[in-house]
């Protein structure tokens, strides 16, 4: 039985006193008795601080990326021991934004991948279509690329958490169904079975992240290959956040 993981993706936004508030009320409003396991990921700026204002609760601290070597001449980045050191237990990968602004590929997310799990962290691996991708008839060729490229030489998938977004269902006023993400999603899974074996793939969790909110999780989260949530906007705001943690069961 996969239990079900609800995740917060907050992006470029709180600063370390807004995300201080904001990971205060959500551990008021988490009882620890959820069905779904929980994790918050914000900006490496408030990742500390958002770790002490957590401490007591069942809330999981991940961070948005890291770079695939321990320390050097990588302006910018960060590292897995860094995110081990502030408390990290997950960390996103792979995520659409990385791969639409930043450059992120299929190989780049292997190196990240291998570090990750070597490290101890659990990797929450995106993939997903575009709208010219989707509408191209192409959806399920780019899904198999990016996991045969993301896991590439890789023989053992540790804890990996994978998320579908369909990027072609954020923002473009376009949602997908339940049916189109369980349909996604069985996809996914039937390749990871491919790659490794049928019991990975029956115990890997697979995320939904495509705006995901609690008007309409209920009915994703009932799919029998959904097991929980990336979530963006939503995660913003303890209440909205916690709705969805509910609909998980």
């Amino acid at each position: 039985m996969r239990k079900k993981l609800i995740a917060g993706n907050w992006k470029m936004n709180q600063t370390p006193s807004q995300a201080v508030v904001l990971a205060d009320a959500l551990k008021k409003t988490v009882s620890g008795k959820e069905a779904a396991e929980i994790v918050v990921c914000p900006p490496y700026t408030a990742l500390i601080p958002v770790r002490d204002a957590l401490k007591g609760s069942s809330i999981h601290l991940g961070a948005q990326d890291l770079h695939w070597e321990d320390q050097g001449a990588f302006t910018g980045k960060i590292s897995a021991d860094m995110l081990l050191d502030a408390g990290c237990t997950h960390v996103i990968i792979g995520h659409s934004e990385q791969r639409t602004y930043f450059h992120e590929t299929d190989a780049t997310v292997n190196k990240k991948l291998i570090k990750a799990l070597a490290g101890g962290l659990v990797p929450i691996f995106c993939i997903g279509e575009t709208l010219e991708e989707r509408d191209g008839g192409r959806a399920f060729d780019v899904v198999k690329k990016q996991l045969e490229g993301g896991f590439a030489g890789m023989k053992d998938a540790g804890h990996t958490v994978l998320a579908y977004e369909p990027v072609w269902a954020i923002g473009t006023g376009r949602n997908a169904t339940p049916e189109q993400a369980q349909e996604m999603h069985a996809f996914i899974r039937k390749t990871i079975a491919s790659l490794f074996s049928a019991a990975v793939a029956d115990g890997m969790r697979i995320l939904y992240g495509g705006s995901m909110k609690p008007d309409n999780a209920a009915g994703l989260l009932a799919q029998p290959d959904i097991d929980g949530g990336l979530i963006g906007g939503a995660a913003l705001k303890a209440d909205s956040f916690y709705g969805i943690v509910k609909a998980a069961g």
